[in-house]
């Protein structure tokens, strides 16, 4: 059984027992978490498709850490204007373990 859910802008095709790096929640490690964004479910040949999301399906997942992801880098230049700007960012992630698909 799989599921599509949308957290943080993003969606995910997410299997019972799968680890994923998702955008950073305020949860604490080892908490559960309840997505409800579920767009879509399927096990086998059957699909069950939201408008837009799927009624009374959820995924409960437990939060196994926090962390930064990679560095991005940022370099603006224009030529012959003797202009140049750096600049970096790394962005927030949580990582969970998917433990239930209901619905």
């Amino acid at each position: 059984m799989y599921a599509v859910v949308k957290t943080g802008g993003k969606q995910y095709r997410v299997v019972a027992g799968e680890k994923l790096k998702i955008e950073q929640i305020p949860a604490d490690v080892g908490a559960q978490v309840i997505l409800d964004q579920v767009l879509m479910v399927g096990e086998g040949e059957s699909v069950r498709l939201g408008k837009p999301l799927v009624a009374g399906a959820t995924v409960k997942a437990t939060v196994v850490a926090h962390g930064r992801g990679e560095k991005v880098k940022i370099f603006k230049m224009r030529r012959r204007k003797h202009y140049q700007k750096h600049q970096g960012h790394r962005q927030g992630y949580t990582e969970i373990t998917i433990d239930a698909i209901d619905g």
